[in-house]
């Protein structure tokens, strides 16, 4: 890979740091250490990747641009909103290296949208719409975009196949051009390769450490399965079989899978540690309700081992998204079940405690922390045939501030009243120039 452009930035960062120069404080911990471009101070925009809902407003998927400052006149308002002219099930999106574009993807019509967001942060313009993902990559249900210098890695969760869980990886350039494909690896290659032993295919999240030349992807469930009704989904046995239960650990720079983690119960977000010399990710799974410490034994090899428990695991509380503090200290984890925004000290990542826990609506989704975790947004949505019915499909997107005791509530969007649709996936946008890298971000690519 041709890391030049990012080792310039990432060690003009740590310059900048040594002469004292502030890093950025506002975007999440969550993002790809590629990044090189970042926002400095406070975000002024949360970008909301939001599913159309037929009847309501348009009824597209769309972009809504919400005004996150509190000292602006427009605060918690709605202030840009770009329609796709359809409904693909709008699901997760990520930003380009250089952060000048928002990609965004459906899981249903597997179509992607590249926003500009740097012409104008307060109005993010659709520039370009990639129609033939499926069709180049003969994968489906494009989920995780992660940015590489120059290039967007997609990892998706089913195949065009047969709409099952075997999936694998897409690599396209900045401007649309799809690459080449990786698949995931499956059990019939462990013949000629031992370690990928008990490999299933499936797929759903990926997360890069360049300094150990590592990528970790998780698994979720073929097409079949997500855009099921979940009431019909859990009663039908022989599709409640069809989740995954592995993570895979990639060599980054061959791009090639060295070895299959047994992680029983669909292990999602993967959120890799940014504290200093701190090699470990953690993970939660949806299924069986744990959280799991990915690392490093005596010996030298990837190990993944059960931490502890998410809430009451026998009452299915469904672990959705996490959120990692950037000294790597605490993560937030919420469960869209009982709606609960939960706390955890992994301060001794070994034995992550809960702390505090809040109902932050009857049923919750994605968490979003900005880098100096003094903010925390929730939104609702998990999938259109997940989301509950009735007077608890609420649809909102909500910022709290966090004092390390409490969550107090700044922010209540109500997407339903609005005619909006239902929120996903956020990401945070700011006004005028953006020209310093984080502090984790540009130490972990400097050490590659």
């Amino acid at each position: 890979m041709q890391l030049n452009r990012t080792m310039r930035a990432a060690t003009l960062a740590v310059l900048m740091l040594g002469l004292g120069v502030p890093y950025a404080s506002a975007d999440e911990t969550c993002n790809s250490p590629y990044m090189s471009n970042l926002i400095k101070g406070r975000e002024d925009y949360l970008y909301v990747w939001t599913l159309g809902v037929k009847g309501m407003g348009d009824g597209s998927d769309k972009l809504v641009t919400l005004d996150v400052n509190p000292k602006s006149p427009k605060f918690g308002q709605v202030v840009n909103q770009v329609s796709v002219g359809g409904r693909g099930e709008a699901h997760h999106a990520g930003f380009t290296d250089d952060r000048r574009f928002l990609w965004a993807g459906g899981l249903d019509d597997s179509k992607i949208y590249v926003f500009d967001i740097h012409s104008d942060p307060g109005k993010p313009k659709l520039v370009n719409t990639i129609a033939d993902f499926d069709k180049r990559s003969g994968l489906v249900g494009p989920h995780t975009f992660y940015a590489l210098p120059g290039r967007m890695l997609i990892g998706a969760v089913s195949n065009a196949k047969d709409g099952g869980g075997v999936t694998g990886m897409a690599l396209y350039n900045n401007k649309g051009d799809f690459i080449r494909k990786y698949d995931m690896p499956v059990a019939a290659n462990a013949s000629t390769a031992p370690a990928l032993r008990g490999a299933d295919g499936y797929g759903y999240d990926l997360a890069i450490n360049p300094a150990k030349n590592v990528i970790l992807s998780s698994s979720f469930t073929g097409k079949n399965n997500y855009m099921m009704p979940l009431g019909a989904l859990m009663k039908d046995q022989a599709a409640m079989k069809q989740f995954g239960n592995t993570m895979v650990v990639w060599n980054l720079k061959a791009m090639r899978p060295e070895q299959v983690l047994n992680v029983p119960g669909a292990p999602l977000e993967i959120r890799w540690s940014l504290a200093p010399n701190e090699d470990w990710a953690i993970t939660a799974t949806a299924l069986t309700s744990r959280l799991w410490l990915v690392k490093k034994d005596a010996k030298g090899q990837w190990q993944a081992k059960d931490v502890g428990a998410i809430g009451d695991p026998a009452k299915t509380p469904l672990p959705v998204d996490i959120s990692m503090r950037a000294d790597g200290k605490s993560l937030w984890v919420n469960t869209f079940m009982d709606g609960t925004t939960r706390y955890f000290d992994i301060s001794n990542p070994q034995a992550p405690r809960q702390t505090y826990a809040k109902k932050t609506g009857s049923q919750v989704n994605m968490i979003s922390q900005s880098w100096d975790g003094k903010r925390v947004y929730v939104s609702s949505s998990l999938l259109a045939n997940w989301d509950k019915t009735g007077a608890e499909n609420e649809q909102f997107v909500k910022l709290y501030a966090w004092d390390g005791k409490a969550l107090d509530e700044k922010m209540n969007v109500d997407f339903y009243k609005l005619k909006l649709g239902r929120p996903h996936h956020m990401k945070f946008g700011a006004k005028g120039a953006q020209a310093t890298a984080h502090a984790g971000a540009a130490t972990q690519v400097a050490a590659r």
